[in-house]
């Protein structure tokens, strides 16, 4: 899943090819989960409308527009932002991939999982929303309409201070990775970075929150940072569906300590890397630096 970093660096790429620019014509698949505001709704009101402003709020992409109303993108699990003309194979179906040669296998073509394709007075590149498991959202705001999704959401990853995270884990037993995973404590943090600045703290995933001390959560803290801006700044992590909006992969995933090296030798001391599960999702760590 796009964690902060991947939708930081999203929003730096695809900035340029859509603020300034009026929308001319909205593409979109059939209603689905996918679309929090229908499609017809879609086509009907962001036609003439134009990008004035692209923030980022957790995993969230806003678009603001000229007349107040924002457009809200969550990647989801496999969500794909990118212009027309991106190449990558990561933008083909496996099926794509098997039957096309090597050299064609560059070229996309929207298919099957482009449900959002947003067309251009000026006539120049698309941008294109595509989702094969389509858990991905697009919510459009009216001119002072708020939404839950975003007012449930607790202090962004990368303004996250020690002194807060020590509160927060206060007289709580879910384990301390749980509790940055939730996006009412921690906006933005998933799997791949909590495992990562966990590494880097010192600090098991499944300590109890409680447990943790005001030291230790300074050093979580410190720690989520570094990982999520050295990752911003190497343009994130593709794993597995993630591609920059030019269609580059992140190289990030070069860098990983833990996550994802279950049976691998830890860089630090050699000692293998664990996987564990708590709450139905996977952890890493090193036995030997962690406690």
């Amino acid at each position: 899943m796009p964690e902060l970093p991947e939708v930081e660096v999203t929003r730096r790429r695809i900035a340029p090819s859509l603020v300034g620019r009026r929308i001319a014509r909205v593409d979109a698949t059939r209603p689905s989960y996918f679309f929090l505001t229908p499609p017809a709704a879609l086509r009907r009101r962001l036609a003439g409308r134009t990008v004035a402003s692209l923030e980022r709020r957790a995993k969230y992409l806003i678009a603001g527009l000229d007349d107040g109303s924002r457009l809200l993108l969550h990647l989801g699990m496999t969500g794909q932002l990118f212009t027309a003309g991106a190449t990558s194979v990561r933008l083909l179906s496996a099926a794509q991939r098997a039957a096309l040669a090597p050299e064609e296998q560059l070229q996309f073509e929207p298919d099957a999982h482009t449900h959002l394709r947003l067309l251009f007075a000026d006539e120049g590149p698309a941008v294109i929303f595509r989702d094969v498991r389509k858990f991905g959202k697009v919510l459009l705001l009216a001119p002072g309409e708020e939404t839950e999704r975003l007012a449930r959401l607790g202090t962004d990853a990368l303004e996250l201070a020690g002194a807060a995270l020590f509160a927060a884990t206060r007289g709580r037993t879910a384990a301390i990775k749980n509790v940055l995973l939730d996006q009412a404590v921690v906006a933005g943090a998933g799997n791949i970075y909590a495992d990562e600045a966990l590494f880097l703290a010192g600090v098991r995933p499944r300590r109890a929150a409680r447990r943790v001390t005001r030291a230790e959560c300074d050093a979580i803290a410190a720690a989520l940072r570094r990982v999520m801006l050295r990752s911003i700044e190497t343009g994130g992590s593709s794993i597995s569906d993630y591609v920059a909006p030019d269609g580059a992969d992140g190289a990030y995933q070069d860098e990983r300590r833990v996550y994802a090296r279950k049976g691998e030798p830890c860089g630090t001391c050699g000692a293998p890397i664990r996987r564990i599960v708590l709450g139905q999702r996977s952890a890493h760590y090193c036995a030997r630096c962690q406690r």
